[in-house]
């Protein structure tokens, strides 16, 4: 009676501690490690384990195992399936399961394995949070024979304690994890951030820039959509933030996406974030987009390339202001005022099913069209001025000046790429020459052509261009048809609108 009393005590006395070291513990390392020592003052054993049920794989996997035998044979990164398993029958029925005598029967598919490491006996018992069960422990002994139900008692105890602690020190790491999350968005806010200013404004001295800037400061003030089109590299993402620093929404967010650049499967999770498993990857909640704009401004570049689904989504975005994670049940509310950007020609996309009409008209609340390079040349002095400055700082050059022939040069030329093309042309100007003038020779225009001597295939190329936007204008932009440009010109449909696409030739906005 008084041994009886005496075990009890001690079972009550490490029952304790587990709960004190365990409730102690915030790392899944030194939790497991805690766990198995003070098991070991109550029952001996040979080898300890957890094992945790990963649902997607329909398997446990050893997250610890202690062991002091000298012949391993299960080891620590096996998975042991569901199906056939001691632990997944204890998995299944929610109570223990002991087989006494190993060495002379086998019950389930591990069973063998444990008898070759040579076990007498394994106790499973499951791991429960309420009714749910995440997994078990697993006790096994060189000795055989069947445990006392105080020991059997005491071990279930055991287990309950360490299933709460694995589920705190999971929500421990899942903390842990959204407070790295959310310091990755604010980096990647004040990145972003911090390239946008990278300019400081938009620059030009024609009446065309001057007129863009006059619409962006005439609708910055509002919340309305403003939808900017243009060809690539003429700046449509700088006029974006240039109308959310004018605007009431300057101190939260501006927030870029690249509609363009996302994998079709993702395009949902990025602009409206996703709940923990929702699909095969998603380990953790994600914000999407839409809620790191909150209160700012989201600009959705090249708009034009969201797929149709993610179209029909964002739709009711703008329609009802809530956004619905992937794997969501509970809608979102948002703030958040919306400027696109496309160099497609989005009124062609909606004839050819490609975009929605209902979408465009939601975006083209306020349009604006950036003109291209070519068509505003006495730009170019001031943007050539500007980027010398900016480069000549940033590789720490005395003040720089353009050679006026080279200046001649980069006026003459067309700029297929618009700023962007001419940003790189001085920044490569500026890393070749360390005091002024600045020279910009024929070869840096690239082998297709020269803004003096254009090669034959340039010619060709303008000439081609010409005759379409000719032949375009007499058949009012109409492609297909008897009397469409198609037909006139003796092309498929779909060979004329690849040759447009060649050419950016776009329909212009008022026809």
């Amino acid at each position: 009676m008084i041994a009886d009393v005496d075990r009890m005590a001690l079972q009550y006395r490490a029952l304790l501690a587990v709960t004190n070291v365990l409730n102690s513990q915030r790392s899944t390392p030194s939790l497991y490690q805690a766990i198995t020592e003070q098991v070991k003052a109550v029952i001996p054993w040979a080898r300890a384990g957890i094992t945790l049920f990963d649902p997607e794989a329909q398997a446990f996997h050893f997250y610890q195992v202690e062991t002091q035998l000298a012949k391993v044979v299960l080891h620590p990164d096996a998975s042991i399936p569901k199906q056939g398993s001691a632990v997944g029958w204890v998995y299944e029925h929610r109570r223990p399961h002991v087989r006494p005598d190993l060495q002379r029967a086998q019950v389930f598919l591990e069973d063998e394995w444990y008898a070759q490491e040579g076990l007498g006996r394994m106790i499973n018992l499951p791991l429960l949070i309420h009714d749910c069960c995440i997994g078990t422990l697993n006790i096994g002994s060189v000795e055989a024979g069947d445990p006392s139900p105080g020991d059997l008692d005491f071990l279930l105890q055991v287990a309950s304690q360490i299933a709460f602690a694995i589920d705190h020190v999971r929500a421990y790491d899942q903390i842990n994890r959204l407070r790295e999350q959310l310091t990755r968005e604010n980096l990647y806010l004040a990145e972003q951030l911090k390239q946008t200013l990278h300019f400081g404004v938009i620059l030009g001295a024609s009446r065309a820039i001057q007129n863009v800037l006059a619409l962006a400061q005439e609708v910055a003030p509002t919340t309305a959509a403003v939808l900017v089109t243009g060809e690539t590299g003429t700046g449509k993402e700088l006029l974006a933030q240039a109308i959310h620093d004018a605007s009431p929404r300057r101190a939260k967010p501006f927030v870029r996406i690249n509609c363009a650049a996302m994998p079709a499967g993702l395009v949902e999770s990025e602009l409206f974030g996703h709940e923990r498993g929702a699909f095969s990857g998603a380990d953790q909640r994600k914000a999407g987009r839409f809620e790191l704009a909150d209160g700012g401004t989201l600009f959705l570049d090249e708009v034009g390339e969201l797929p149709l689904d993610a179209q029909a989504k964002l739709l009711r975005v703008l329609q009802d202001g809530v956004v619905d994670r992937v794997g969501g049940t509970k809608p979102l509310k948002v703030d958040v005022r919306i400027v696109a950007a496309t160099n497609a020609n989005l009124p062609a996309l909606i004839a050819q099913r490609q975009f929605r009409s209902d979408l465009f008209y939601r975006l083209n609340v306020f349009p604006i069209t950036i003109p291209p390079l070519r068509q505003r040349p006495e730009d170019i002095p001031v943007l050539v001025g500007h980027f010398l400055r900016l480069f000549g700082d940033k590789l720490k050059r005395p003040p720089l000046e353009m050679e006026p022939t080279s200046l001649q040069r980069l006026i003459r030329y067309d700029w297929p790429g618009n700023v962007r093309e001419l940003q790189n042309v001085i920044e490569r100007a500026c890393i070749l020459t360390r005091t002024s003038p600045v020279t910009i020779e024929e070869g840096v225009f690239g082998p297709a052509s020269s803004p003096d001597r254009p090669d034959t295939a340039t010619r060709l190329d303008s000439v081609e261009r010409a005759h379409l936007c000719r032949v375009l204008a007499e058949c009012q932009w109409k492609i297909e048809g008897r009397d469409g440009a198609a037909a006139r010109l003796g092309l498929l449909p779909s060979t004329l609108r690849s040759r447009l696409k060649k050419h950016r030739i776009q329909r212009p906005a008022q026809l």
